[in-house]
């Protein structure tokens, strides 16, 4: 049985020539690996003071670190000085979501943001950004009806995705296709043939809307980062039964998953007032050394003055084969996300 991928009307802001229907899978396109060449790095830099109350500035000195590492190896493209406004610093929510073909270039997937259990107000900035993102890169585009957060899923860029049963279980309620149509639906828009479900996270307080980027990520073919806590922490129990699943798991290729374990950070507090992104009061932060970037050869992972850092980096730096580089990301996270949910990574285009 097949299940029809929802449809959605036209857009006016997608140039005709640049329009595209159909199966991105069927055309030979796919989601590539964090690893593979990048040609740049999109950015919106921190603004709203709602989002890091009482830290802006702080959390505005991280970003302006992060970017000036990041321009060591690739370009970065700040959505501010390309003349493309944003509400929100989390592009990797709002973003496109790039495909590659081995001789047609690019492609971009604009997907609609997985806003579920966000308190915070509607983006109409950022709905319009990844249109504008695609149209500036003038590649194919794809508008697709289901709502998906970019750092809601990952790949080893060999027909592997990873994605948590929450998000899973939101695609398959936004329609009526079940969760087997909404794997159906995944293969079709992004390229992958084996898709590993995760539990997740075991989230009382929906407004973090932690993302997978926080909690298990590939470094390498059939390797798997994944943040794991010690007895006595909130996530002690949701971090096992994913690395339970993990440790079970088969990739594309059948074969097993090997799996890497993160340390987690010293959990981190902040006091966010009633009317902020949370719902008020002292909230623990979604901290996670799993919350990294890769772009060209390094691996740029978040820090936090915890002493799970330097054993962090060592350990992705081993295991990936990429140098670590480590970015102080203690106020960035106030935002509710780190490195990896702050960028959306451009591949290289294939020569064709």
């Amino acid at each position: 049985m097949t299940h029809a991928t929802p449809s959605t009307p036209p857009d006016p802001s997608i140039p005709a020539e640049l329009h595209r229907e159909g199966s991105a899978s069927a055309e030979g396109f796919r989601l590539p690996a964090d690893w593979e060449p990048l040609e740049a790095v999109w950015l919106s830099r921190p603004r709203d003071e709602k989002a890091f109350p009482g830290c802006l500035a702080a959390a505005q000195t991280e970003w302006d670190n992060f970017a000036a590492r990041l321009r060591e190896v690739v370009e970065v493209r700040e959505t501010a000085s390309m003349g493309i406004p944003t509400d929100s610093c989390l592009i990797r929510d709002f973003g496109p979501v790039f495909l590659t073909h081995p001789s047609r270039g690019l492609a971009a997937q604009i997907l609609r943001p997985d806003a579920e259990g966000d308190a915070r107000e509607p983006r109409l900035l950022d709905a319009a950004v990844p249109t504008a993102i695609a149209r500036r890169c003038r590649v194919p585009i794809r508008r697709h009806a289901d709502a998906l957060g970019g750092g809601s899923f990952g790949t080893d860029g060999l027909g592997t995705l990873l994605i948590d049963e929450r998000c899973l279980g939101n695609l398959a309620r936004g329609s009526d296709r079940g969760h087997q149509g909404a794997e159906s639906m995944l293969r079709e828009t992004l390229g992958v043939s084996a898709i590993v479900r995760l539990p997740g996270w075991d989230d009382e307080e929906g407004v973090r809307a932690r993302r997978l980027d926080g909690l298990a990520r590939f470094i390498a073919p059939g390797v798997v980062a994944t943040v794991e806590a010690p007895p006595g922490h909130p996530d002690h129990a949701s971090l096992a039964a994913n690395r339970d699943v993990l440790c079970r798991a088969v990739d594309a290729r059948g074969e097993r998953i090997e799996v890497v374990p993160l340390p987690t950070p010293t959990p981190i507090h902040h006091e966010f007032p009633a009317s902020g992104p949370a719902l008020g009061g002292r909230t623990m932060l979604p901290a996670s050394h799993a919350d990294f970037l890769v772009a060209n050869g390094r691996i740029f992972v978040p820090v936090f003055g915890s002493r799970s850092d330097e054993l962090a980096c060592r350990r992705l730096e081993e295991t990936s084969g990429l140098r670590a580089v480590a970015v102080m990301a203690r106020h960035l996270v106030v935002g509710f996300g780190g490195l990896h949910r702050l960028s959306c990574q451009q591949p290289a285009a294939a020569p064709k």
